[in-house]
């Protein structure tokens, strides 16, 4: 069984929502592109999470444009200077909470703020894994 069929579901959550592609390659799924809301973003990674190895099988850039959900084959561009756009980071190998911080914020001691907009997902800002998906102030 490969991956495309292990993770349906979350390809077809993805369906009329995500503007970009998943595709299987080098035995992993691959999901780069845009979505609309945070709702629609985290459907996506809840799909994923219903597969116990994801975190190996995943390499995924989601970005949130907050714009309007649009009918399929519209996709809705952002004008990336407002501030009603979500602003999320992706969780690579070896990043901790603090480093998010400081690269994102300006600032290392921010982190428990990245963990308090984030305690859906986390229960412990020490233990952040590659591939989740951090809202950001």
């Amino acid at each position: 069984m490969g991956l495309r069929d292990t993770y349906a579901q979350a390809i077809q959550a993805a369906k009329g929502h995500f503007q970009g592609h998943a595709e299987e390659r080098d035995g992993k799924l691959y999901f780069k592109g845009t979505i609309a809301t945070e709702e629609e973003k985290n459907a996506i990674w809840n799909a994923i999470k219903t597969v116990p190895t994801w975190q190996n099988d995943i390499v995924a850039d989601i970005q949130v444009t907050g714009a309007p959900h649009q009918s399929a084959g519209m996709p809705q561009q952002s004008a990336g200077s407002g501030s009603s756009a979500a602003k999320t980071y992706t969780v690579k190998p070896g990043d901790t909470l603090s480093q998010i911080a400081k690269t994102q914020l300006g600032n290392a001691a921010s982190y428990m703020t990245i963990f308090e907009l984030n305690k859906d997902q986390l229960t412990d800002p020490n233990q952040i894994k590659p591939g989740q998906v951090l809202k950001l102030p």
